[in-house]
């Protein structure tokens, strides 16, 4: 069984395959369709499923705060779904104050992976067996004893510290360039391929109600 986790760089998205002797394949692809294509689980670092308001907000992105205490703002709030159409920040900013709460610059630049993974998974009930919302910080949390990792994934040392979590769990990496992407772009992608293991196993944990669904009947949940 192959499995993948993916997240999104400057050029795409860099995606981690595990094949089943636990050999990683690491490249960026343009698009996320092109993820898509072959492994049996794949798990991404983006939104899937939006709310119509920004508030209550989505309980997983809740939930998955609480368990990152000193990490939570890793956790972006999620647009709600009228704002996701904007092509300016102001646009969708004045949309979402409207319904409740503004919008961050930030959660702004994430709009075109967020529309692009909402289009296909609107598009296709294949894939909702298929791909699963994750986070890596999460993912390691979960490594690092269910404990956050408090370093900053762009500093030396927390780029190493992340680096051995994945070694010690199975997943090594000699770092080398990777065109189009970060550093730790990769160990991101790598962090939820992890996470796509532990969703092949049985043994993952789903934050969110089970039957919770957009009004299109995409899930809400993160999984680590």
């Amino acid at each position: 069984m192959v499995i993948a986790g993916a997240d999104g760089c400057r050029t795409g998205w860099v995606i981690c395959r595990r094949d089943t002797d636990g050999s990683l394949d690491i490249r960026v692809v343009k698009t996320l369709a092109e993820a898509c294509e072959g492994p049996s689980i794949l798990a991404v670092d983006m939104p899937i499923g939006l709310t119509d308001t920004p508030r209550p907000g989505r309980a997983c992105e809740g939930e998955a705060r609480a368990l990152l205490p000193g990490k939570a703002s890793s956790v972006l709030p999620t647009p709600c779904r009228p704002a996701l159409a904007a092509t300016t920040h102001a646009e969708a900013n004045t949309i979402s104050r409207e319904l409740g709460m503004g919008l961050t610059q930030q959660t702004f630049h994430l709009f075109p992976k967020m529309r692009e993974i909402d289009d296909l998974m609107r598009g296709s009930r294949k894939l909702r067996r298929i791909v699963y919302e994750a986070h890596p910080e999460l993912a390691f949390a979960r490594m690092n004893g269910s404990q956050p990792v408090l370093s900053k994934k762009r500093q030396p040392d927390g780029f190493a510290e992340r680096r051995r979590l994945l070694a010690r769990h199975g997943f090594k990496w000699e770092p080398t360039p990777m065109p189009g992407a970060a550093r730790d772009d990769v160990l991101d992608a790598m962090a939820v391929c992890r996470t796509a293991m532990l969703i092949a196993d049985g043994t993952a944990t789903r934050l969110g109600p089970a039957r919770e669904r957009d009004r299109h009947g995409l899930p809400m949940n993160i999984w680590f």
